[in-house]
C-alpha cells in the first residue's frame, strides 16, 4: 500500500476512533415521514420547512417541463443553456425579491461562490461573521481578499475591523473594496443576524452588504421574503442569495441584486460561466413552490407557531440550548438541543430514532469542540401532536 493510502486509512480510523467519522445513510425520504430500517420515522432532519419537496403540484410541473423539455440543460449558460424558462423564473423571482434582477445557478453553494468570487479581488476586505456556512467561508477564501472573520454577532468588532482598514487604506474613498458577508439564519443555531446594524455599518463604511437567505426565504416575513423582510431592510442589503432546496422545496441557488450586479457576476464568476445549467424540471419545480409560498401563507404560520411553541417548551424543560444564539425572537425553525460530545449526540439520536423520530447527530467539524448536537429541523406538516410527542421524548431522554 502507497504512503498516502494509508495516510487516508489512519485519518479514517481516528475519526472512527473520536465518533467523528461520518457516513451517508440511505433513507426513503417520503416527506413528512421518511423510511429507514424498515421503520417510518418522523423527519426532523429535513431542511423542507414548507412540506414541498414532495407536493404533487411540484411534482407534476416538473414531470410536465420534462415532457415538454427534456432532462438536461445541455450546455452552460454562456453557451446555449439558457432558455426561456430560466429568464422568466428569474424575473418571477427578482419580482417575488423586490430586486432588479436575479440570477440562477445549480446550487445554493455554486451562488455564493460565483456572488462572492465575482464581487471581491485581491487587495478587498471581507468580514464574515464566524458562524458563516462553508459556501461563505470558502467563497471569501478562494476570491483572493483579504479576510477577517468576526466573533458571532458581534457588530462592534466588525466596526472596528472596518475602521482599521478605513484608516490603513490612507483615503476616504479607497480603490478597494469592503464586503460583510453573513447568512441570514444561522443554520446549527437557529439564530438571526442583526441585519439593521449591518446595514447600518455597510452604509457607514461604504461596503457591500452580502447575506445568504438560505434558511429564511420562504420561511420568514409577511410574504416570505426572508429575515430581511421580517427586519424591514430588504432593500438596504445589496445582494441577498437564496437557495430553492430547503423551504422550496428543489434545488438551485438564486441571487438577486441590482442589474449591474448580476450582469457582473454572469461575466466575472468562473463558478457560474463554466458549469451546466439548472435543467428545465427543478425550474418547473421552484416557479410552482412560488405560486404555493404566495397563495399558502398558512404554511409558514404554521411553522412559525410550531416553532415558538417547542422553543418555550424547550426551555422550560431546561433543555441545554445554545449560549451564542439567547433564543432570538424570531421563530426560525432550527431547533438546536446541545450534548457537547459527539458520544453524546449520537446517543440521543439514536434514542430519538427508537422513539420514532429522525433527527441527526451534528458534530464537529461542523460545529465546534463541545458543541456536538441533534438539530432538530422543523415541518409545516407537522401537527401539534407530532409536536408534543417530541418534546415528550426529549423530556424523557433529556441530556
Amino acid at each position: 500500500m502507497k504512503t498516502w493510502h494509508r495516510q487516508l486509512h489512519e485519518d479514517l480510523k481516528n475519526l472512527n476512533e473520536a465518533k467523528l467519522l461520518r457516513r451517508c445513510k440511505s433513507l426513503e425520504f417520503q416527506g413528512r415521514t421518511i423510511r429507514h430500517h424498515d421503520r417510518d420515522l418522523l423527519n426532523l432532519g429535513s431542511n423542507d420547512y414548507l412540506g414541498l419537496a414532495n407536493d404533487p403540484r411540484l411534482k407534476d410541473a416538473s414531470i410536465a417541463a420534462i415532457r415538454q423539455s427534456g432532462t438536461g440543460a445541455g450546455a452552460s449558460r454562456l453557451a446555449g443553456g439558457t432558455t426561456v424558462r430560466h429568464n422568466q423564473l428569474e424575473s418571477h423571482f427578482a419580482a417575488f425579491k423586490h430586486a432588479e434582477a436575479a440570477l440562477l445557478c445549480p446550487t445554493g453553494y455554486q451562488a455564493n461562490l460565483a456572488a462572492i468570487t465575482a464581487l471581491a479581488r485581491k487587495g478587498d476586505l471581507i468580514c464574515q461573521d464566524k458562524l458563516n456556512h462553508a459556501s461563505m467561508i470558502d467563497a471569501a477564501r478562494w476570491s483572493g481578499a483579504t479576510v477577517r472573520t468576526f466573533p458571532h454577532k458581534q457588530t462592534a468588532k466588525l466596526a472596528r475591523l472596518l475602521e482599521k482598514h478605513k484608516n490603513q487604506s490612507g483615503s476616504d474613498e479607497p480603490t478597494s473594496r469592503r464586503l460583510i458577508i453573513t447568512d441570514s439564519v444561522f443554520s446549527m443555531d437557529g439564530d438571526c443576524a442583526d441585519l439593521p446594524a449591518l446595514c447600518e455599518l455597510a452604509d457607514c463604511h461604504d461596503a457591500i452588504l452580502i447575506v445568504d437567505e438560505a434558511h429564511g426565504t420562504g420561511v420568514l416575513g409577511e410574504h416570505g421574503i426572508g429575515l430581511c423582510e421580517y427586519q424591514n431592510v430588504e432593500h438596504r442589503v445589496d445582494v441577498i442569495l437564496s437557495t430553492a432546496s430547503k423551504a422550496l422545496g428543489g434545488l438551485g441557488g438564486i441571487i438577486s441584486s441590482t442589474r449591474s450586479v448580476i450582469e457582473t457576476i454572469v461575466n466575472h464568476a468562473n463558478p457560474f460561466i463554466y458549469t451546466t445549467a439548472i435543467p428545465p424540471s427543478q425550474i418547473a419545480a421552484i416557479t410552482a413552490a412560488l405560486d404555493i409560498i404566495h397563495d399558502e401563507p398558512w404554511r409558514r404560520r404554521h411553522l412559525c407557531h410550531l416553532a415558538s411553541t417547542v422553543r418555550q417548551q424547550l426551555t422550560e424543560c431546561g433543555l441545554i440550548t445554545p449560549s451564542t444564539s439567547s433564543w432570538c425572537d424570531v421563530p426560525t425553525p432550527i431547533i438546536p438541543v446541545i450534548t457537547g460530545t459527539p458520544e453524546s449526540a449520537i446517543t440521543l439520536s439514536e434514542q430519538l430514532e427508537n422513539r420514532g423520530f429522525y433527527a441527526p447527530a451534528i458534530r464537529p467539524p461542523t460545529v465546534g469542540p463541545g458543541m456536538a448536537r441533534i438539530r432538530i429541523s422543523l415541518r409545516a406538516d407537522l401537527e401539534h401532536a407530532d409536536v408534543e410527542n417530541l418534546i415528550t421524548a426529549l423530556h424523557d431522554l433529556r441530556v
